[in-house]
C-alpha cells in the first residue's frame, strides 16, 4: 500500500543536498590550493596563520586560489544552465497530466550520478575539468530546483484551503532546519573523519534510499486519476507545457495578471540573492582574515541553518497578528540588516553574531509561494511550479555565475563588497512588494483571483 508523506523524500534529498554543497567547495578549493603552487594546505588552521601581511608570499596565493575557484563554479554553473531549464521546464509542467513523481525521481538520479561521479573523481583524482562534463550530464535530468517545485506542486495538491498551504510549506521548512542544521554542523567532522570519497559514497547511499522510497512506496493522486490522465504525442505535448504556461497569465482580469507578475518578480530576485550568495560565504570563510577550517564553516552552517526553524516560528506567530505581506518585509529587512553586517565582519565571534540576523530568511520564500498558490486555480498549480522552478533555475545559475565573478574581481579590493551588493539589491523586492500592496492584495480565498472555469485546453 503507497502513502502520501512527501516530508521523508523531502529530508532525505536535503540531508544530500546540505551535505554535497559545502563537500564541493571545499574540495574544489583544495584541489586548486595544491596545483595552483607548493603550499601544502593545513586542514585546521588557525587564524593567526592566516592573517598574514599583504606583503607576505602566502597572503597573495590565498587571494589568488579563490580568484580561481570563483571562477571555476562559474564554469560549472554555466555548464548545467541550459539543459537544467529545458528539463524543469518540462518536467514540472507535464507533472499537471502525469504526475508529481516523474521530476521527482529523473532528478533524484541526476543527482545520484553526480555524487557517484564526484566519489569517483575524488578517489583517482580525475582532473577536475570532469566535474564540468558530470554537472552538465546530470542538469539534464533536473536539478534541485525540479525536486523542491514537483515536490511543492505536490503538497499544494493535497491542500484544499490557504491556511492548510502555508502552514504545510512553514512546517517543511522546520524539519528541513532541524536536517540541514544537522547535516551542516557535521559536514566537517565528515571531511576529517571520512574524507571526501567516504562521504560522497553516503550521500549516494541515502539518495538510493530516496529514489526507492518515491518510486515504489509515495502515492500519486495526479497519476492515479484516470481522469487527469492525457494522452498526446511528443510534439502535442510540448505544445500544451508551453500553452499551460502561457494561460497562467492570459486568464483571469487584470488584477491578477498584475499580482502574479509581481509576486513572481519578488520571488525571483529574492532568490536571486539568497542562493548567489550562499557559497560565497564559504570562500569568504576561508579567507583571510578568517581562514576557518573545516569544522567552523560546519558551525557556521549550522547556525545559519537554524533559520529554517527560526523562520518557520517567525510564520507560525507572525500569522496570527500580521498579514503575508508585512511577514514578507520582516524577513526581506532582516536580510538586507545581515548582509550590510557581514560586509564588515572581520572576526569569528562577529561571523557567528551576524547569523542572527539571517534567522528569518526563510519566510518570504514561503510566504510568497503561498500567495502565489493562491493567486492560481487548483488545476494551474503544475504550470505555475514549472514556471516558477523554471525562473529559479535560471536566476540561481545566474546568481552563482554573476556572484562567482563578482567577488573573483573585487576579493583583492574589498572581500565584503558583495554583502554589501546584495543588500542594495534587496530594495528591488520591498519596491515590488509595495506595488503588490497598492495593487490590493487580499487575504481571502484564492477564488477572487481566479476565473470560475478555468480554461481548457484540448489538441486538434
Amino acid at each position: 500500500m503507497k502513502i502520501s508523506f512527501i516530508e521523508p523524500a523531502i529530508l532525505l534529498n536535503a540531508f544530500a543536498m546540505t551535505l554535497t554543497i559545502p563537500l564541493t567547495a571545499q574540495y574544489v578549493y583544495r584541489r586548486i590550493w595544491e596545483e595552483t603552487g607548493n603550499y601544502t594546505f593545513a586542514s585546521g588552521s588557525n587564524v593567526s596563520e592566516c592573517a598574514q601581511n599583504k606583503s607576505d608570499p602566502i597572503f597573495a596565493f590565498r587571494e589568488e586560489v579563490q580568484k580561481k575557484v570563483s571562477l571555476f563554479s562559474l564554469q560549472v554553473d554555466m555548464s548545467g544552465l541550459i539543459p537544467g531549464l529545458v528539463s524543469t521546464f518540462i518536467l514540472l509542467s507535464g507533472s499537471d497530466n502525469h504526475g508529481r513523481k516523474l521530476p521527482m525521481v529523473l532528478s533524484s538520479l541526476g543527482s545520484l550520478g553526480t555524487n557517484i561521479w564526484l566519489c569517483v573523481l575524488s578517489y583517482f583524482r580525475l582532473p577536475l575539468q570532469l566535474l564540468i562534463a558530470s554537472t552538465f550530464v546530470g542538469a539534464l535530468l533536473g536539478n534541485y530546483t525540479t525536486f523542491w517545485g514537483a515536490c511543492f506542486a505536490y503538497i499544494v495538491d493535497q491542500c484544499k484551503e490557504y491556511k492548510q498551504k502555508i502552514i504545510r510549506i512553514a512546517i517543511l521548512d522546520f524539519m528541513l532546519g532541524v536536517v540541514t542544521g544537522l547535516t551542516g554542523l557535521s559536514s566537517g567532522y565528515f571531511i576529517q573523519e571520512l574524507g571526501f570519497v567516504w562521504s560522497y559514497f553516503i550521500i549516494a547511499v541515502v539518495l538510493m534510499v530516496n529514489l526507492a522510497y518515491i518510486a515504489f512506496f509515495l502515492r500519486d493522486p495526479i497519476r492515479e486519476s484516470s481522469s487527469q490522465i492525457v494522452t498526446m504525442s511528443c510534439g502535442e505535448n510540448l505544445k500544451d507545457l508551453f500553452y499551460r504556461t502561457y494561460m497562467l497569465f492570459k486568464n483571469g482580469s487584470s488584477k491578477r495578471r498584475s499580482l502574479l507578475c509581481l509576486l513572481i518578480f519578488t520571488l525571483v530576485i529574492y532568490f536571486f540573492v539568497i542562493i548567489g550568495i550562499s557559497p560565497i560565504f564559504t570562500l569568504y570563510e576561508l579567507g583571510s582574515p578568517l581562514c576557518w577550517d573545516e569544522v567552523y564553516i560546519g558551525y557556521g552552517a549550522a547556525l545559519g541553518s537554524l533559520s529554517f526553524l527560526s523562520s518557520f516560528l517567525g510564520i507560525w506567530l507572525f500569522s496570527y497578528c500580521l498579514k503575508d505581506l508585512y511577514i514578507t518585509f520582516i524577513g526581506i529587512l532582516t536580510t538586507m540588516m545581515g548582509m550590510v553586517l557581514a560586509a564588515f565582519t572581520k572576526t569569528t565571534l562577529m561571523m557567528f553574531l551576524v547569523r542572527i540576523p539571517f534567522f528569518f530568511t526563510f519566510m518570504p520564500l514561503s510566504v510568497l509561494r503561498s500567495m502565489l498558490s493562491k493567486v492560481v486555480h487548483s488545476t494551474e498549480q503544475g504550470a505555475l511550479f514549472a514556471c516558477i522552478a523554471f525562473l529559479e533555475t535560471l536566476s540561481g545559475v545566474a546568481a552563482t555565475s554573476a556572484y562567482n565573478g563578482i567577488y573573483s574581481a573585487t576579493v583583492a579590493w574589498y572581500p565584503g563588497f558583495i554583502f554589501l551588493l546584495s543588500a542594495g539589491l534587496l530594495i528591488l523586492p520591498v519596491i515590488s512588494l509595495w506595488a503588490v500592496k497598492c495593487v490590493g492584495w487580499e487575504e481571502g480565498s484564492y477564488t477572487m483571483f481566479v476565473p470560475e472555469e478555468p480554461l481548457e485546453h484540448t489538441s486538434d
